[in-house]
């Protein structure tokens, strides 16, 4: 399984190829914003992003971001082992 797992933009390191270094579940990772470029608005330090396989898919707000963590804990094994590949795959 693969999910989509809100994650807190840290910075931006990499303002011409698109990248971000952002949170998420407390893994550092370095995601690619540019699936966000039709927003108004560039991607700033503190802001939540909806990530999935490296790219943020949307930007949500803190509530969602709360929400969305708290549905995927309710899935139990899944969820860990989403984590643990995270964990394992961490790139600072």
């Amino acid at each position: 399984m693969c999910l989509a797992i809100p994650g807190q933009i840290q910075a931006v390191v990499d303002p011409e190829r698109k990248l971000a270094r952002v949170s998420i579940a407390g893994v550092q990772r370095i995601i690619n914003v540019g699936l966000l470029d039709s927003d108004s608005a560039a991607v700033l330090p503190g802001e939540w992003v909806l990530v999935h396989v490296g790219f943020a898919i949307s930007r949500i707000d803190e509530v969602e971001a709360a929400a969305t963590l708290a549905f995927l804990e309710q899935l139990g094994p899944e969820y860990e082992q989403e984590l643990t590949e995270l964990r394992a795959s961490s790139s600072q």
